[in-house]
């Protein structure tokens, strides 16, 4: 099955590409009929320089709320940083309609629906990548991609059609994946990458400090 279309890479509200998923949403729609539970579509600046493709919704975060990085741990640290660095204005209260905008950049995911146990399968991240290409595809001014874990990695790699050796995953990695174009990774910000200490406040910094630096030396074409 194909991809149904959709402008700007963002999947229709019943996707069917995936029956685990969709079985998954059914059960998540009857046990909590007010939360979002469906395909969570990507949000940010439509003239974006900066896109971030992290994993997929969380059950309780982005599922619930409808908005990517919401409601979780992960969008605590994400977002505190995209406002440091000036990619976000406002503030965030972990609710879609706490007024946070973002100035510059996207959020994104390699999957869009919420996996079970956070784990979408090969075949998932598969189908669902036809959404991130046209997503990538639709941003004129996109001049750094991050991409938050292995999985947003591969997928992003993938979406670009290249091959996983071309540009090898690291935290703070960062490779020239087409003209104009850098891909930035960093480990997922989960509550379990900062417990373990595998990925530090300092360390998310620097990530996004480097972006910023790229984007300085790629002044914006007006």
């Amino acid at each position: 099955m194909r991809a149904p279309s959709a402008p700007g890479g963002e999947a229709p509200l019943d996707c069917p590409l995936c029956p685990r998923l969709v079985a998954f949403r059914d059960v998540n729609r009857a046990a909590e009929p007010d939360w979002f539970n469906a395909p969570v579509p990507s949000f940010g600046d439509p003239r974006a320089r900066l896109l971030v493709v992290g994993l997929a919704p969380g059950l309780r975060g982005a599922n619930r709320t409808g908005r990517p990085f919401t409601g979780d741990y992960a969008g605590d640290l994400l977002y505190a940083t995209l406002l440091k660095f000036g990619f976000a204005r406002g503030s965030y209260g972990a609710d879609p309609g706490d007024g946070l905008t973002l100035a510059g950049a996207m959020i994104s995911n390699a999957v869009r629906c919420v996996p079970p146990q956070n784990k979408p399968t090969p075949a998932e991240i598969k189908a669902c990548r036809p959404y991130l290409n046209a997503r990538i595809k639709s941003l004129p001014d996109l001049t750094v991609i991050v991409a938050l874990g292995r999985i947003a990695h591969d997928s992003t790699v993938a979406a670009l059609g290249l091959k996983a050796a071309q540009a090898p995953f690291g935290h703070a990695a960062a490779h020239n994946v087409a003209a104009g174009l850098t891909l930035i990774d960093s480990y997922h910000c989960s509550r379990y990458n900062t417990n373990t200490g595998r990925l530090t406040e300092a360390m998310f910094h620097a990530v996004f400090l480097r972006a910023q630096e790229c984007l300085t030396a790629s002044p914006a074409i007006a």
